[in-house]
């Protein structure tokens, strides 16, 4: 990244980098720009509901965060996120596709084509929209990172969320797609976490919360914050020899498959 800002004892961090995070105003996307506001980058938020999204800001700081509303998958809100970034921070070095949407459960043999559709909408083609967008802003020339929220769902079979985890499977490609066509300017890495405790994964463990944590070696279900950490990870220099890579985050589960 260029024009690094160094630090000094007692001031706020300032990486002088800039992100721009979907759907964020809660959840992972927001924990995601808390971790990078921790680290000294601004952040810019997006998502469909303009209070949440004002709320987030103000809990992020108002000095370092801004938000724009709107649906992902709308061209034109893509067009006026990007552009907005660029007139008021003038840069955006890292791009994390956090916004997605699961609105149906049951088997595929029964499921709403259309409905399908709509996941792939929000949670794929909004991703690649945006990754053009702010390569053509900014990162073609300068350099950046991108980072895809998938799932564990689009490692495996997954029951009565099929279309999510062909949505999320399809986000690892897209990764890859994306890792080998941008290199070496940008860097293209996704995360895929299991059950987080968010209101967008509630119904996976409400009522049951123990049950389902005991599922994991690590003996809990997933926080926000631990996406959050990850993304730092994969957005900073740390990571500069990493692309493509789906990092599963997932307190272990992955490692009881085939376990009786």
């Amino acid at each position: 990244m260029k024009d690094r800002t160094e630090n000094t004892v007692g001031e706020r961090p300032d990486t002088g980098e800039v992100a721009l995070v979907t759907g964020a105003s809660r959840g992972i996307g927001y924990g995601v720009a808390e971790a990078l506001v921790a680290r000294g980058d601004r952040v810019c938020i997006t998502g469909r509901n303009e209070d949440a999204l004002k709320e987030a800001v103000e809990r992020l700081g108002s000095d370092r965060a801004m938000a724009v509303a709107g649906k992902a998958h709308d061209l034109e809100h893509q067009a006026l996120a990007v552009e907005r970034v660029m007139e008021t921070y003038g840069r955006i070095d890292h791009l994390v596709n956090n916004a997605g949407t699961n609105p149906v459960f049951g088997p595929m043999a029964e499921l709403d084509l259309n409905v399908v559709r709509k996941v792939y909408e929000t949670n794929v083609i909004s991703a690649l929209g945006f990754a053009q967008r702010t390569w053509a802003a900014w990162q073609k020339d300068n350099g950046g990172t991108i980072v895809n929220i998938a799932s564990i769902a689009g490692v495996s079979a997954s029951p009565f969320i099929g279309a999510y985890g062909m949505s999320k499977a399809a986000m690892i490609n897209l990764t890859q797609q994306l890792a080998h066509e941008f290199a070496p300017a940008v860097r293209v890495n996704a995360l895929a976490p299991a059950v987080v405790k968010t209101k967008f994964a509630a119904s996976l463990y409400e009522g049951r919360e123990e049950e389902a944590a005991a599922r994991y070696p690590m003996g809990r279900l997933g926080a926000p914050e631990d996406v959050g950490g990850a993304a730092r990870f994969l957005t900073s220099g740390e990571a500069r020899w990493i692309t493509g890579q789906t990092l599963v985050v997932d307190g272990g589960l992955s490692l009881n498959a085939g376990v009786e």
